[in-house]
């Protein structure tokens, strides 16, 4: 065997002895390479925004805990804060607490009562809207330390209420007469300011007789008796036809006291 031929059939076992290119082959091939460009494109965009994001500052305690800054030892920051509570702990749904008006916007008296929030009041429950002003002390009824926007619920209504309600109650167990002043007109009948609270006069209560002009009555003082109460609903029925048929009883009484037996008058 020549050496030309023997050098022919080396190159010939050589080409048969390396991998068979296919088209298969460079398919996955090239989708290996692709992969790895991506990841390493995801890799870089991950360290850029790592790059880009504010670092977070270590975890400091607050000026008051630093002793070079601080106006209070940690000691007497607890102090503080234990008084804070125990102001918190004085003050309790369903009582009537005094306030301070601390401003008036929008037809609301905003009420300081010493929380941590406000609360407001309608100007509507003030009797005497004129003298309400900013920094007058009043006292209010607390419904509700938060309602759902965490705000202080208070009413002056309640608390106007609560305050004359033991008095309300006795002259109505008594029958006793009160007085009142006829404030305005309703369907149905008038208000009467009875004690610092709205009491309903009904039409057909206000005279002996069913009177069409109520607006005559306006303003003036006259005495009532309770005929109506309930504490949850705060309503209070008075009537004035019924001091009148008592008036007009004592008065038959002295008159027929008066007259001697067989005299006609």
């Amino acid at each position: 065997m020549s050496e030309e031929t023997q050098e022919t059939q080396e190159e010939t076992l050589e080409e048969s002895s390396s991998p068979v290119e296919t088209a298969e082959t460079a398919e996955v091939e090239e989708s290996a390479d692709l992969q790895e460009e991506v990841v390493e494109e995801i890799k870089e965009e991950v360290a850029v925004a790592e790059e880009a994001k504010p670092k977070r500052k270590p975890a400091q305690f607050p000026k008051w805990h630093e002793p070079e800054t601080s106006e209070y030892t940690f000691e007497e920051f607890e102090e503080l804060i234990a008084l804070y509570d125990e102001t918190m702990k004085d003050i309790t749904e369903g009582e009537i607490v005094q306030g301070r008006v601390v401003a008036i916007e929008s037809g609301d008296v905003i009420v300081d009562v010493g929380f941590k929030s406000e609360g407001s009041i309608p100007m509507s429950e003030f009797t005497e809207p004129d003298e309400i002003v900013v920094g007058a002390d009043i006292e209010v009824f607390l419904e509700s330390i938060e309602d759902q926007e965490g705000q202080l619920v208070i009413s002056k209504q309640k608390a106007d209420f609560m305050k004359v309600w033991d008095t309300i109650k006795d002259s109505y167990e008594a029958g006793t007469m009160v007085d009142g002043q006829i404030l305005r007109r309703i369907k149905g009948g008038l208000v009467v300011d009875l004690f610092g609270v709205d009491a309903f006069l009904p039409g057909s209560q206000v005279a002996l007789k069913q009177t069409p002009n109520l607006d005559q009555f306006l303003g003036q003082q006259l005495p009532f008796k309770i005929i109506k109460l309930n504490k949850s609903r705060r309503n209070i029925v008075v009537s004035r036809r019924v001091v009148l048929e008592q008036e007009k009883e004592v008065k038959k009484n002295e008159i027929m006291g008066e007259l001697e037996k067989g005299q006609v008058r």
